[in-house]
């Protein structure tokens, strides 16, 4: 199970380039028409100077919020055709910002491909849920940026703190003050806090050198998981 992953800078980019009216305008514009939009068009449409509905226009292509393409509007080819326009229409991406972090939209793919794992082979959907979480935190580990192999620690907590983790020290223990899948958790404690564990010794696993194992250990206002030196936690079986 591949994971993809924006940072939380990116995706609060991308709404706060929203935040200023006149572009706002363009971007619900250019969504709501069946076809793609034109500079010329948009700018007639809210009497905008051409190269100020371009600049706008253009900002919401670099923040990933449209796309653009290039034709000829008169439908011919060849020469005398014409020039060919920019056009601008809706991009695939989704942004999705919660404050504080959730990423509920990770919990959700891990659920639907157990499930549908389960249906095909037959084998407990809990099992697989665990095995594509193990999975995925693996994948997590990628995305750490920077730090030599015997900094795997800070890459882990690197990792934790982009995806909203939140951890901080606690002696020698790594306590993780938010929960990504807060309300799913308080829902179906269970089965969420052992998609979680799963996910996070999937990490510990690619970072082995980070000499911290997962474990649950649930306190209000926190994730159910907390990060111990791997000799305590062998110390304690």
């Amino acid at each position: 199970m591949v994971f993809v992953d924006e940072s939380v800078t990116a995706r609060v980019s991308a709404i706060a380039a929203l935040d200023e009216p006149t572009r706002r305008q363009l971007y619900d514009y250019v969504v709501r028409r069946p076809e793609p939009v034109s500079r010329d068009e948009a700018a007639a449409t809210f009497d905008l100077p051409r190269t100020t509905a371009a600049f706008h226009l253009d900002r919401l292509v670099d923040e990933g919020l449209l796309e653009v393409t290039y034709q000829r509007r008169t439908g011919r080819t060849g020469p005398g055709a014409g020039r060919t326009a920019k056009l601008y229409h809706r991009s695939a991406r989704q942004v999705e910002l919660s404050l504080p972090e959730r990423r509920y939209d990770l919990a959700a793919r891990l659920l639907v491909a157990a499930l549908a794992e389960a249906e095909r082979t037959g084998d407990s959907p809990r099992a697989v849920l665990d095995r594509y979480a193990h999975e995925v935190g693996r994948e997590l580990a990628d995305t750490a940026t920077g730090g030599a192999p015997r900094d795997e620690r800070s890459r882990a907590l690197q990792v934790l703190d982009a995806h909203g983790f939140e951890p901080r020290p606690d002696g020698t223990d790594v306590v993780l003050a938010n929960c990504p899948f807060h309300t799913l958790a308080q829902q179906h404690t269970e089965l969420i806090c052992a998609m979680n564990l799963s996910l996070l010794n999937g990490l510990l696993a690619a970072l082995a050198r980070t000499e911290l194992s997962a474990r649950l250990a649930p306190q209000p206002g926190h994730c159910c998981v907390r990060l111990q030196p791997s000799s305590h936690s062998i110390n304690q079986r």
